[in-house]
């Protein structure tokens, strides 16, 4: 892992890098938005991820997730949506100036378009938040370390017909498996934050990306 990623020189990068995707989908509707915490956690670079309650209704109750959600008429952009959420869920409040930028759209099953927002939220204790438990199970955090260890990273072939069509991320190992989008985004986010110690696992013409 690259040792300056939480620095302002590695801020300064990743702003740079995430810039155009910024300007082009910040404004653009969108069903829904997430954001991607990296933290400190004791010291140690981190992303932060929930557990969707199983009170939830609907396909994706009990998921490993990023804290985020629908986007509201009343959103000034997805942005918003991301920190309006996370706050929601969690009683996290981030402000924009901590927000680096937006990483490549996702769809899910049904088209409907993500947006991961990747932000930095500092030194963190598990133990202040306050996790909604209509939304929320559980928070835990996972180590860039660990997400980069080869032995914690895996993928699933999808095909149909017979045939190849996509590949997927999956992150073994932790105290959830990560899976699906989050898996997607995670993803996205270590090819950012360590580009010369991840080889990403999204293989295919055919993925379900934005």
């Amino acid at each position: 892992m690259q040792p300056d990623c939480l620095s302002a020189e590695g801020e300064r990068r990743c702003r740079q890098l995430l810039a155009r995707t910024t300007a082009r989908f910040r404004a653009r509707p969108a069903a829904a938005a997430v954001l991607v915490p990296l933290c400190l956690v004791r010291g140690v670079p981190s992303l932060l991820y929930t557990l969707r309650s199983s009170r939830l209704t609907g396909r994706h109750q009990g998921d490993v997730s990023f804290p985020g959600g629908k986007c509201d008429p009343a959103d000034q952009d997805v942005v918003h949506t991301a920190l309006r959420e996370t706050q929601e869920e969690l009683g996290l409040a981030v402000s924009e100036e901590h927000v680096w930028g937006i990483l490549q759209p996702v769809h899910d099953t049904r088209k409907a378009t993500v947006v991961p927002v990747l932000a930095s939220v500092g030194p963190l204790d598990l133990q202040s938040l306050k996790p909604n438990p209509e939304e929320v199970d559980e928070v835990f955090v996972l180590p860039l370390a660990h997400l980069l260890q080869t032995q914690n990273q895996g993928y699933t072939h999808f095909c149909q017909d017979g045939h190849f069509r996509y590949t997927l991320p999956v992150f073994l190992h932790g105290p959830h498996r990560i899976w699906g989008l989050t898996a997607i985004v995670t993803d996205f986010t270590l090819q950012l934050l360590a580009p010369g110690a991840y080889q990403p696992r999204l293989i295919s013409p055919e993925l379900p990306l934005g």
